[in-house]
């Protein structure tokens, strides 16, 4: 009934308010007037209440607020000054409501007009005075009886007071409305300003992470491409023997797969930055899979003279992504055989944690230095080079952890500095096998106490 704050301003709110208080208070009066012998005053309320409601329907429902206040302001004034010299003058409670018009006024109007009623108000009532005071036939005494006198002075001042805190409690609420209202957009502005101001920062934390990988990754494809073209040289400018042919063709080769390894990683590591990382799970026997990145992987092991031991239980399945998963796995194991020197020892197992397989592949190799432990699943990379110089673009592990988590499982180590590095991997079994894995292992363990 009062409109909402998003339509109308909090003084226009204000005057719907008295607007229907004044409504109901005139309700009240026309009758109470007849009923005390003013049926003068009666009829003159009768005429205000009909104006106050074309007033309230012209504010409210055709949002003429101004031209509503500012007749409700001249037809207040004139009803009172009226009501002066029909109702007994200074004997009557004119003066009341002069001064309970006189708040209203200053409630309903805007800040540039509630300066000029103000002085109006004031000036009518000194006015009226004068006159009475000067020309007291003018105010005629219009009471029939003292107890009607009495009936009118105490009801008006009830009607007043009443009305004074009807008005003054719906100012008060309105304005710890739009008080609290701003404070809580305030508090939403600096709240929405400062995460705005850490995502900018998370932004061009992220921009600069990507610009130094750009420029790692530039580099390290500029020097197997240079090699490329180096061997490219020989073989087309000198006259080598076959022996000669063989090596630049090894070497060759070898520059051809790293560069080959470094653009997958790549391809692979944007094509989860563009599109989402989302994993096709289905059920995998682990150790056909396994069998698949080692056959990939196998050659890079016998050129180091690195041995790998394979002790996968077969009866295991998983409930994961076989591309990630061989990702996954490509990355782990290459990187035990680029940091294992030449004659190491890999060891790959696994064990059922609950619904989780958890897969250990660790070396003998290197290590992970401290300094570098913290930043190794993070953009943040650097080039690290293997115990033959293999050149690594880092990409390896952020991208093994997102496909990980991707599929609801886990990674994390365990490295000694010049002793080894063991990296675990955790991921779901497949439901239908976890029960078969469970009671094969019960049967194993009844036959053995048999």
């Amino acid at each position: 009934m009062l409109g909402s704050p998003s339509d109308f301003p909090l003084n226009a709110r204000i005057f719907h308010a008295v607007s229907l208080i004044s409504i109901a208070a005139l309700i009240y009066n026309v009758p109470f007037n007849y009923i005390i012998g003013l049926p003068k005053i009666a009829i003159a309320s009768m005429v205000v209440l009909i104006i106050m409601c074309m007033l309230y329907y012209n504010s409210r429902i055709k949002n003429r607020v101004t031209v509503s206040v500012l007749i409700a302001n001249i037809v207040g004034l004139g009803l009172f000054t009226l009501n002066y010299f029909l109702n007994s003058g200074l004997n009557g409670p004119t003066e009341l409501f002069y001064l309970l018009f006189l708040l209203l006024s200053i409630a309903i109007s805007p800040v540039n007009q509630y300066k000029v009623w103000i002085p109006i108000n004031i000036c009518l009532v000194l006015t009226m005075n004068a006159i009475e005071y000067f020309y007291p036939e003018t105010v005629p005494y219009t009471y029939s009886n003292r107890a009607n006198a009495f009936v009118d002075q105490m009801s008006a001042y009830v009607v007043v007071a009443i009305l004074a805190y009807i008005s003054m409690d719906n100012i008060r609420r309105s304005y710890e409305s739009e008080r609290t209202a701003v404070l809580e957009q305030s508090r939403f502005i600096v709240e929405k300003n400062a995460q705005i101001l850490k995502q900018n920062e998370g932004l061009e934390r992220i921009n600069a992470e990507k610009n130094k990988l750009m420029s790692i990754v530039a580099h390290d494809l500029r020097s197997p491409l240079a090699s490329i073209q180096n061997f490219l040289e020989l073989l087309n400018q000198y006259d080598l023997d076959e022996a000669q042919k063989a090596d630049i063709k090894k070497d060759l080769l070898e520059a051809t797969k790293d560069t080959m390894a470094l653009l997958s990683k790549l391809l692979n590591w944007s094509k989860s930055q563009l599109n989402g990382v989302s994993a096709n799970k289905e059920m995998l026997v682990l150790h056909e899979l396994l069998d698949t990145t080692l056959n990939l992987e196998r050659s890079g092991a016998i050129r180091k003279h690195i041995e790998i031991d394979y002790d996968i239980d077969p009866s295991i399945a998983i409930f994961a992504d076989s591309e990630m998963m061989q990702i996954i796995f490509r990355n782990l194991i290459g990187n035990a055989i680029k940091f294992t020197p030449e004659g190491g020892q890999i060891s790959i197992n696994s064990i059922v944690a609950g619904k989780n397989c958890v897969i250990a592949i660790k070396d003998n190799g290197i290590g992970i230095p401290p300094e570098r432990q913290a930043a190794i699943f993070s953009l943040n990379v650097q080039s690290t080079y293997g115990t033959k110089k293999e050149k690594g673009v880092g990409l390896g592990l952020l991208l093994t952890q997102e496909f990980i988590l991707a599929q609801n499982g886990k990674i994390w180590f365990e490295t000694v500095p010049t002793g080894g590095t063991c990296f675990f991997v955790s991921i779901p079994m497949a439901d239908a096998l976890v029960t078969k894995t469970t009671e094969n292992q019960l049967q194993l363990g009844t036959s053995d106490r048999s």
